[in-house]
């Protein structure tokens, strides 16, 4: 999968360790490295398993954040992420098309039930 990030800033601290522990904790920084090598590991996002599988739980976001999708890290904490096509591939229930996308763009590290 290619992945590229919300901002130059965001790819630096994701791409050195240093800054990610700094930033997030040992614990989350390990957690974000870890998904960032499963990323980048699948051909598409549809080789990351059925959503909501556990561990992981990959999954799409719904009302203002329709279109993102996240992944669990340390408790609240998630990787937030999105489809980096214009347009993105929609299937004809108006779900994305987990299967056709093998690029994504990283949005950042959020709790996002606040």
């Amino acid at each position: 999968m290619d992945i590229s990030f919300k901002t130059t800033k965001l790819k630096k601290k994701f791409n050195e360790w240093k800054q990610l522990k700094k930033a997030h904790g040992e614990l989350q920084a390990k957690k974000i490295s870890l998904r960032l090598a499963e990323l980048r590991a699948a051909l598409n996002l549809n080789d990351l398993g059925p959503p909501y599988k556990k561990p992981c739980r990959y999954h799409e976001l719904t009302g203002e954040r329709k279109g993102q999708l996240s992944v669990d890290l340390d408790h609240p904490y998630r990787l937030i992420f999105k489809p980096d096509y214009n347009p993105v591939p929609i299937k004809s229930d108006g779900g994305l098309d987990w299967k056709s996308i093998t690029a994504i763009l990283i949005i950042g590290v959020e709790d996002t039930h606040e």
